[in-house]
Protein backbone atom coordinates (compact mmCIF):
# COMPACT_ATOMS: atom_id res chain seq x y z
CA UNK A 1 0.00 0.00 0.00
CA UNK A 2 1.22 3.64 -1.35
CA UNK A 3 1.55 5.95 1.51
CA UNK A 4 2.64 10.11 2.37
CA UNK A 5 3.81 11.36 6.18
CA UNK A 6 3.99 14.69 6.65
CA UNK A 7 6.91 14.84 9.85
CA UNK A 8 8.18 17.58 11.84
CA UNK A 9 11.10 16.86 14.37
CA UNK A 10 11.09 19.43 17.71
CA UNK A 11 14.53 18.44 19.68
CA UNK A 12 13.64 20.01 23.39
CA UNK A 13 16.53 21.80 25.19
CA UNK A 14 19.12 22.73 23.26
CA UNK A 15 20.51 24.05 19.26
CA UNK A 16 17.65 22.26 16.72
CA UNK A 17 19.07 22.98 13.64
CA UNK A 18 21.84 20.22 13.45
CA UNK A 19 19.97 17.53 14.91
CA UNK A 20 17.44 18.21 12.39
CA UNK A 21 19.33 18.10 9.20
CA UNK A 22 21.34 15.14 10.25
CA UNK A 23 17.64 13.24 10.76
CA UNK A 24 17.07 14.53 7.42
CA UNK A 25 19.91 13.68 5.81
CA UNK A 26 19.99 9.77 7.57
CA UNK A 27 16.00 9.09 5.89
CA UNK A 28 17.48 10.48 2.45
CA UNK A 29 19.78 7.66 2.34
CA UNK A 30 16.83 5.22 2.25
CA UNK A 31 16.11 4.23 -1.44
CA UNK A 32 12.90 2.63 -0.74
CA UNK A 33 10.88 6.57 0.17
CA UNK A 34 11.17 9.85 -1.38
CA UNK A 35 11.80 12.59 1.42
CA UNK A 36 11.24 16.14 0.27
CA UNK A 37 11.66 19.08 2.41
CA UNK A 38 10.38 22.58 3.24
CA UNK A 39 10.28 25.06 5.50
CA UNK A 40 7.31 23.52 7.53
CA UNK A 41 7.83 19.89 7.42
CA UNK A 42 9.28 16.96 5.98
CA UNK A 43 6.89 14.40 3.39
CA UNK A 44 7.96 11.00 2.98
CA UNK A 45 6.52 8.65 -0.06
CA UNK A 46 6.95 5.24 -0.62
CA UNK A 47 5.17 1.61 0.54
CA UNK A 48 3.15 2.28 4.17
CA UNK A 49 5.68 -0.83 5.45
CA UNK A 50 9.01 0.73 4.15
CA UNK A 51 7.71 4.07 5.75
CA UNK A 52 7.28 2.77 9.02
CA UNK A 53 10.68 0.31 9.27
CA UNK A 54 12.93 3.22 8.32
CA UNK A 55 11.08 5.67 10.85
CA UNK A 56 10.82 3.80 13.45
CA UNK A 57 15.08 3.22 13.10
CA UNK A 58 15.52 6.15 12.91
CA UNK A 59 13.58 8.16 14.86
CA UNK A 60 15.08 5.71 17.58
CA UNK A 61 18.64 6.22 16.80
CA UNK A 62 17.52 10.25 16.99
CA UNK A 63 16.23 9.24 20.56
CA UNK A 64 19.63 7.57 21.66
CA UNK A 65 21.54 10.15 20.08
CA UNK A 66 20.26 13.57 21.09
CA UNK A 67 17.83 12.51 24.00
CA UNK A 68 14.18 13.80 24.54
CA UNK A 69 12.35 14.97 21.03
CA UNK A 70 8.95 15.59 19.83
CA UNK A 71 7.55 13.77 16.47
CA UNK A 72 4.76 14.69 14.95
CA UNK A 73 3.20 12.66 11.82
CA UNK A 74 0.53 12.81 9.73
CA UNK A 75 0.22 9.57 7.45
CA UNK A 76 -2.62 9.08 4.75
CA UNK A 77 -2.66 5.72 2.92
CA UNK A 78 -2.22 7.83 -0.49
CA UNK A 79 0.56 8.59 -2.77
CA UNK A 80 0.67 12.41 -2.61
CA UNK A 81 3.67 13.54 -3.97
CA UNK A 82 3.21 16.48 -6.22
CA UNK A 83 5.51 16.56 -9.48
Amino acid sequence: MKASVEMSMYPLGREFIPDIKEFIESLKKNEKIIVEVNGMSTQIFGEYRDIMQILTVEIEKSFQKHGKSVFVLKIINAFLQEK
